[in-house]
């Protein structure tokens, strides 16, 4: 039952997180540019906060294949939990896309993540900013739980100063399902391999990085 509320959690955060930051990008297309690039920044910082606020305590708030996926090569998450995890995450990430379809029929992306510069360099550019982004989340998350106020905030004000300065070059992704369901939807799938793989490693080089300037067993703490 524990483990089922995990999941419940995962897949309503990684929904309510899709749903608020692409369809605040949607909303801005529909409506020729309301919303603007920093209102999408804002609302993606301040919709990752409160879901990590709201499920901190239960599922650790991932939210995110790679966040997951590094916690696990850190130790700090079990290796059993990542594919459910993971399906948790993208049924959130697929329902939240398919409802925005449903009330935005003249999207023609959905939110998807488009890079407006080539493969290689965005590649580079969302391999760097899911490693900022680990590197703060490890510091202040066991894996399965966030640790006290300062998660939330942390965690949040970097995803908002990530998606506003690489909004418009990447579209600033960090993070697979993110980029999976409005792309898949919309039918913009050119190029996205490099939104699944950029994103896992980078999170994993944060936690490579996280073990060379901590203490040795850092991330040796397995989380049940």
């Amino acid at each position: 039952m524990l483990k089922m509320k995990k999941y419940i959690s995962e897949f309503i955060g990684t929904f309510s997180m899709i749903f608020c930051g692409t369809g605040a990008m949607t909303v801005n297309e529909v409506t020729g540019g309301e919303v603007t690039h920093v209102g999408i920044a804002i609302t993606w910082g301040l919709i990752v906060m409160a879901m990590i606020y709201a499920f901190g305590e239960t599922s650790g708030a991932h939210f995110n294949p790679a966040v997951t996926i590094a916690f696990a090569f850190a130790k700090k998450f079990s290796w059993k939990e990542v594919p459910s995890y993971i399906i948790a995450q993208l049924l959130g990430a697929f329902a939240a896309s398919m409802v925005l379809w449903y009330l935005f029929p003249g999207s023609e992306t959905l939110g998807a993540t488009i890079p407006t510069v080539d493969v290689g360099r965005a590649f580079v550019l969302e391999l760097l900013l899911t490693f900022f982004l680990m590197v703060v989340i490890i510091n202040v998350s066991t894996g399965s739980k966030e640790i006290g106020i300062i998660a939330g905030i942390a965690v949040g004000a970097v995803v908002l100063l990530e998606a506003m300065f690489a909004g418009p070059i990447t579209n600033a992704s960090m993070n697979p399902v993110r980029s999976i369901a409005p792309n898949v939807l919309s039918g913009n799938t050119a190029g996205l391999w490099l939104y699944i793989v950029a994103p896992i490693l980078g999170a994993i080089l944060a936690v490579v990085s996280c073990k060379l300037i901590k203490h040795d067993n850092c991330c040796d703490e397995v989380a049940c």
